[in-house]
């Protein structure tokens, strides 16, 4: 498969991947070429893996987890955009509102990609522990802490709302 032939048929499964553990569509957009650059830089060695794909999603989580490290994510934009002349997202708008998003936003940035990656992705906990460099221990233990985190927002939310 040529690099052009991946972006193609890839491209925006990464972009969504990308959404959905950053929770922001600029972010994601960024991931996405980012994981794309250095499969490219490397695309022989990518092409030539077991599962080219599993090998650029591994490269997304890890710039993902790498960014949530830093103190600051280093783009910064230079100019306002024209309001005029943007088109609105209104998916961005439909996930923020989401209390489901809201609740996953509480998470640890590795919480969420183990949750992202088992219940959107469908990956196993083997396949999983191999995209974080971790035992699969680590990601059933993970998830389960996610899990619980989440139960626990859940029930905040009821006993809050019960009480308005």
């Amino acid at each position: 498969m040529e690099f052009e032939e991946y972006v193609s048929a890839r491209g925006q499964e990464l972009v969504r991947l990308g959404f959905t553990v950053s929770g922001d569509y600029q972010r994601a957009e960024d991931l996405a070429q980012i994981a794309l650059m250095q499969a490219f830089r490397s695309w022989r060695k990518v092409r030539n893996a077991d599962d080219p794909h599993h090998y650029v999603r591994r490269i997304l989580v890890n710039e993902f987890l790498s960014m949530t490290r830093r103190r600051s994510y280093s783009e910064a934009p230079t100019a306002e955009l024209d309001p005029q002349g943007a088109v609105p997202d209104h998916a961005t708008d439909i996930a923020n509102s989401d209390d489901l998003w809201r609740a996953l936003a509480t998470l640890s940035a590795r919480e969420r990609v183990v949750l992202v990656l088992r219940y959107y992705q469908d990956l196993d906990d083997q396949t999983i522990a191999d995209v974080l460099g971790i035992k699969p221990s680590s990601v059933r233990a993970t998830a389960s802490r996610a899990l619980a985190s989440l139960r626990e927002s859940k029930l905040r939310l009821s006993n809050k709302a019960k009480s308005h």
